[in-house]
């Protein structure tokens, strides 16, 4: 009887499994993933003037900017000279590679 108590106890159980469901493992894993996800930052009107003067200037002058964009799971920044801005479907051209404005979330001129 003691030994059926102390597999009861605190995490008892689940230690004492050897035996997982395939089923239980992806839930487990989907939820360690979902626990890393970021949420998107709220920029000011001040910050939103910066990124736009960062990246008209590389558009203007053809300087190297880096530019911090929202990624659920990951840290990413794209370094580059800005080619070109589309105003109707809020993107712009990063060395031939189009990325969405409301995805910025910093820039600056250099590295």
């Amino acid at each position: 009887m003691a030994t059926q108590r102390k597999k009861l106890t605190g995490n008892g159980m689940w230690e004492s499994s050897r035996m997982m469901l395939p089923e239980h493992k992806v839930e487990i894993n989907a939820h360690a993933h979902e626990r890393n996800r970021r949420k998107r930052i709220v920029l000011d009107e001040q910050e939103w003037e910066d990124i736009s003067r960062v990246i008209g200037e590389s558009l203007q002058q053809r300087t190297l900017v880096t530019i911090r964009l929202y990624h659920p799971f990951e840290d990413l920044m794209v370094e580059g000279v800005v080619d070109r801005i589309d105003q109707m479907r809020r993107r712009f051209m990063v060395d031939g590679e189009w990325f969405e404005i409301r995805d910025v979330e910093g820039a600056s001129i250099g590295n």
